[in-house]
């Protein structure tokens, strides 16, 4: 009995003794925050709280931030080293990303915590690499051949997605559209960007599933890194979620080399064609003239284009068709647009092969109304809710604040989306109308208010791309199906990680317009 008490007593002081340290660390670590910045000074942003409370909202983070942004248009959280500032205020934006672009870079906190699954990558780097990433992809995607070769891939897997909505809906069972929209959306850019049929649609590729998965998971847990301060001591130990997260990143390595080194074996093998059409086989041929683009470059590369042109494309479908279901006048408007000008009439059953193939450039410019339900919904839910740059120097941002070197400046493109100050008492409203003329003609906003897809000198390049192949899709499916949520009662919600997954899938019932 003694000797069970003295076990329990030593247990005990262990525990005690533990706790004890946690708290004086914690209160340390607080201490550090607190005195390390200039709290009240009103030279500065206001403070709302430390970085480390965005745990208790992460699972709502975004509504939190927008929350705080309807108060204070720009605001800080405390970190032991720096601050983070948070802006809504379209000058701010424009100041850091144009204006005064070169004293804001990703800074090392952010380059450390992305780095593991992103590399060298175009989102993660500055200087030369981002540079020559920029000027060698600015070529590739003004290429008339990447263009039509991509626009073929878009109409293919436009139509084999149709083709699965229509059992789905001659049987009426609900299916879930965003997992359907993630796989058609890496089966397009594993295409294009690697000349590979990855087939995830058709579930035949049981490694290009587990890819899908380990990226994702790969995503969500990157961006968990932000709001633990142990993250660097648990990736050292291998412990938790940075054991979790080096497994997946090997996975995800480990399958875009196989691929990168098939394709360079294809293309030796090939050398007598000039026709090359996909991207990775394009940077192949750039990096026979330049040594540093070895395979573990090019992976980073193409890696930041799956995150892209998979994650963007397809987490905005699935927040539009979402939309779609809320407000179904909307989803009818579209389709008369469909309807005045592909020139089929609804109802008459044809091929959906042959539809697509009428889907030209042409048609894709006046397609106005659908292009401004598109920005609507990325006005709304953007594939980068939130972004930012660290500041090189000390700075004085245009609405007055001033911030010191090392400090993140983070623009909420999510919460920008959400205020009456920047889009009027409707803000909240979804309505594709804000942002046609008086004749029926999209009219586009500033990037700086609209930064869906970032601005200044880092825009995106593939934005263009992006539309074609989210317009393709959506009429495609407008076309041939109406849609309706399978529980109207159900709140849809994100995942918290770098883009805007809806957490959980979206549930739709699809109903036949026609027989395809």
């Amino acid at each position: 009995m003694l000797k069970l008490w003295i076990f329990f007593y030593i247990i005990f002081t262990f525990l005690a003794a533990s706790l004890i340290l946690i708290t004086i660390a914690f209160s340390l670590l607080n201490l550090k925050i607190f005195i390390a910045n200039s709290i009240r000074n009103p030279k500065y942003p206001p403070v709302v709280g430390t970085v480390y409370g965005k745990l208790f909202y992460f699972n709502t983070l975004h509504d939190y931030l927008a929350d705080i942004a309807r108060k204070h248009h720009t605001f800080r959280l405390l970190a032991p080293n720096q601050s983070e500032l948070y802006t809504t205020d379209v000058t701010n934006i424009e100041y850091i990303l144009k204006t005064n672009f070169d004293n804001y870079t990703k800074g090392q906190h952010n380059k450390d915590i992305i780095q593991d699954v992103f590399g060298y990558g175009i989102f993660a780097v500055d200087g030369v690499k981002w540079k020559q990433q920029r000027k060698l992809s600015s070529v590739e995607f003004s290429t008339r051949v990447l263009r039509d070769f991509s626009c073929a891939v878009f109409r293919t897997k436009a139509a084999k997605v149709a083709r699965i909505v229509s059992h789905f809906a001659m049987v009426n069972e609900v299916f879930d559209i965003h997992n359907l929209l993630m796989r058609s959306g890496l089966d397009s850019i594993f295409k294009v960007g690697f000349g590979v049929d990855l087939d995830c649609l058709e579930g035949s590729t049981e490694e290009g599933n587990s890819f899908i998965d380990a990226f994702d998971d790969a995503n969500a847990l990157t961006y968990r890194r932000y709001i633990d301060p142990l993250w660097k001591i648990k990736r050292f130990l291998n412990i938790g979620r940075e054991a979790s997260l080096k497994k997946k990143i090997k996975l995800i390595n480990d399958f875009v080399l196989k691929l990168i080194s098939r394709r360079r074996e294809q293309l030796q093998t090939q050398k007598h064609h000039n026709h090359k059409e996909d991207i990775l086989s394009r940077f192949l041929v750039e990096s026979e003239k330049n040594p540093d683009m070895d395979d573990r470059y090019l992976m980073d590369i193409i890696l930041n284009f799956i995150l892209a042109g998979k994650d963007a494309n397809a987490n905005t479908l699935s927040w539009f068709f979402y939309m779609l279901c809320k407000n179904p006048a909307i989803q009818d408007k579209i389709v008369s647009e469909i309807e005045e000008h592909i020139g089929y009439q609804l109802g008459k059953g044809d091929n959906v092969e042959d539809f697509v193939e009428r889907i030209s450039d042409e048609v894709l410019e006046k397609m106005h109304y659908l292009h401004a339900a598109l920005s609507e919904t990325l006005r709304l839910y953007p594939g980068v809710p939130v972004d930012g740059r660290v500041a090189e120097s000390d700075d004085i941002l245009p609405d007055g604040y001033e911030l010191k070197k090392g400090d993140g400046v983070y623009y909420i493109s999510y919460a920008m989306g959400r205020m009456s100050y920047i889009w009027g008492d409707d803000a909240e409203d979804f309505k594709p109308e804000r942002w046609l003329n008086d004749n029926g003609i999209f009219q586009p906003e500033s990037p700086f208010k609209f930064v869906a897809f970032h601005a200044g000198p880092r825009i995106c390049l593939g934005r263009d791309f992006s539309y074609r192949q989210m317009k393709i899709m959506s009429i495609a499916l407008l076309r041939f199906f109406r849609f309706i949520l399978f529980d109207e009662t159900k709140k849809v919600n994100y995942r918290t990680m770098f883009t805007l997954h809806i957490d959980g899938g979206l549930h739709l019932v699809a109903f036949p317009r026609a027989i395809i």
